[in-house]
């Protein structure tokens, strides 16, 4: 349901591949430039040419005259003729009449009255006059081929593709400074509950700190999306409702903590409504009952306009699909599974990302620890994965499932087993216990 309520990804911009690190493409990358540019030295060495060492051997050295050399960064016009070679640096273009690089270990370089130089079989220090060349070396060695990694205008990276670093790499190596991607999803999120203070503030008698907001703002961020954090409302209607509406007007997605249920000062749900719908209310899952799915209208209030409702809304700015509002549980825990489930795949669909990657990938993992449930719901356990002491992998079982320990207490409020956690270990609905030695499904987190 929520993913049928996203009609695409958020529209294209051109960024500058700078900013670029977890963007989604949003149009092909083609190189502007063959990579290489020209045949170049795949090390350090000599530019020659092959037949004239067809027949080198370690005991039966050929001579060569130097040149001349090249330097990365340089071109050299000497022409590499019968008998000559050129010094050459790793990745420096390959001079004309050179069609192969001996590699300098296989060199020794000679003085002017013919004798070794003092360094022996490398080539950093002045010019010689002469090498000797110990193998024979065949036509191509050591050189890299103009374009043979990419060529001038063909495509580097398609559309749907997300940039990682390997990926931001060659796209600069294929001479492009600004990609086309997918704008950021913008998230706007609001704590709830008179009990909430801001982390470091005076508690007094009642209060506690909010770990929700500053939590799904980081949870945001590191499923890609630009995310604010609104405050904390208190438990009454008309606040909750005058933040709602302010955030409705250039976010992409809402997400409101805690008010959720069904007690005397739950009004989420209700405010929803007035900005919008509530299309899905409750799921069965443990932890994370509480939870509100709706969609508002993307504009802004058009409030004291004469004959019109204060709820009603006017087209913004930035006009698109609905605005996407989830109204999650006020528990810490619960809070966390339910942004897993359910709005992380939507910020990476809003995001470009894929319909086969808006999920955790799925392992296998064998319980060490038994486990109980209520009926009807599915669990997400939060799990250590036992490893290996001296290498830190996961540690396996014969049937190759991760060997896996409840991380600590599995109530809905209990953040340090969170904190612990490798994982969530998915327990289906059907089940009320599994014992120790049970096989479950395995969602890998992210991990700092």
């Amino acid at each position: 349901m929520v993913l049928a309520a996203i009609p695409g990804p958020l529209p294209a911009e051109m960024i500058a591949l700078a900013d670029s690190l977890g963007r989604v493409l949003a149009a092909d990358v083609l190189a502007a430039t063959d990579l290489p540019p020209w045949d170049n030295s795949a090390m350090d060495g000599y530019a020659i040419r092959a037949e004239d060492v067809a027949g080198a051997a370690e005991s039966a050295p050929v001579l060569l005259r130097v040149a001349g050399e090249v330097a990365a960064g340089s071109a050299s016009e000497t022409v590499v003729l019968r008998g000559l070679a050129l010094r050459i640096a790793t990745g420096a273009p390959l001079p004309p009449g050179a069609d192969a690089v001996v590699a300098v270990e296989q060199t020794t370089p000679l003085t002017p009255d013919g004798s070794a130089g003092p360094r022996g079989r490398e080539a950093t220090g002045p010019l010689p006059a002469r090498i000797r060349v110990h193998e024979a070396t065949q036509r191509g060695r050591n050189v890299r081929r103009r374009a043979s990694d990419l060529r001038l205008g063909r495509t580097v990276l398609e559309a749907g593709r997300a940039i990682g670093p390997a990926e931001l790499a060659i796209i600069a190596a294929g001479g492009v400074a600004r990609v086309t991607v997918h704008a950021r999803p913008r998230v706007a999120v609001l704590s709830t509950g008179d009990e909430l203070r801001r982390a470091g503030s005076d508690l007094g008698p009642a209060g506690i700190p909010d770990s929700n907001g500053p939590a799904l703002v980081a949870l945001c961020a590191a499923a890609g999306a630009d995310a604010r954090h609104l405050g904390i409302a208190p438990d009454r209607l008309e606040p909750t409702l005058e933040l709602l509406r302010s955030a409705v007007v250039d976010a992409d997605l809402v997400i409101v903590s805690g008010g959720v249920s069904v007690g005397p000062y739950d009004v989420v749900r209700g405010a929803f409504a007035q900005v919008g719908t509530v299309d899905l209310w409750r799921a069965a899952i443990q932890p994370g009952k509480p939870f509100a799915f709706g969609t508002a209208p993307r504009g802004e209030p058009a409030a004291g306009k004469p004959g019109q409702n204060a709820n009603t809304l006017r087209t913004g700015e930035r006009a698109g699909p609905p605005v996407l509002l989830f109204g999650l549980p006020g528990n810490p825990v619960s809070v966390f599974v339910t942004f897993e489930v359910f709005v992380r795949p939507a910020l990476r669909r809003l995001a470009g990302r894929a319909l086969d990657a808006l999920l955790r990938p799925v392992d296998v993992a064998v319980l060490e620890d038994s486990v109980t449930k209520s009926i009807g719901r599915r669990a997400f356990l939060r799990v250590a994965a036992l490893r290996d002491p001296d290498t830190g992998a996961p540690v396996r079982d014969a049937s190759g499932r991760v060997r896996v320990v409840l991380a600590g207490g599995q109530e809905s409020h209990q953040l340090s087993a969170l904190a612990a956690a490798d994982g969530l270990a998915v327990v289906p609905e059907s089940v009320t216990s599994l014992p120790a030695g049970a096989g479950v499904e395995l969602w890998w987190l992210d991990r700092p």
